[in-house]
């Protein structure tokens, strides 16, 4: 198996979102992406981006996806956020994950970040395990908050 890391181009949005929706369905909420290309498009690859994202490829074929952004934590300082980190089912167990995410830490360093964060469901197992393997911590202690707009 041949797999290329690369960044996302615009023209890769059709791809990142399709993967986008089969995350949601793996993560037991299909009726919750309501994000668009054009929205994608704007969002990611307009004048003032507001996210990136990194592709796993397999003889031309996009076959994994990284999304993230950079915050500010008031307590460490500059963090990069993983949105979302993705494999499709028969690539997983392949180290397609791993690449995806040791570019995520790269990209993090070279950026001075102090940390990265994200989120997992408590339900996925072979996600905890992964981050585990990767040394993370988690905060059980603090809940997420959000306000629908």
């Amino acid at each position: 198996m041949n797999i290329i890391i690369r960044p996302a181009e615009k023209h890769d949005v059709t791809e990142i979102l399709r993967l986008v929706k089969e995350l949601a369905i793996f993560e037991k909420a299909p009726n919750e992406v309501i994000n668009t290309e054009s929205q994608m498009i704007k969002d990611g690859f307009g004048d003032a981006p507001l996210f990136k994202c990194i592709l796993a490829e397999n003889k031309d074929r996009v076959i994994g996806f990284a999304l993230y952004y950079y915050r500010y934590s008031t307590w460490k300082g500059k963090c990069l956020y993983l949105e979302d980190l993705y494999v499709l089912e028969d690539f997983r167990q392949n180290g397609v994950g791993q690449m995806l995410f040791s570019e995520i830490k790269n990209r993090a360093k070279i950026e001075n970040c102090i940390r990265i964060n994200w989120q997992v469901l408590d339900w996925n197992e072979p996600a905890i395990k992964f981050y585990e393997k990767n040394k993370a911590e988690f905060d059980k202690e603090w809940w997420n908050g959000f306000i629908n707009l």
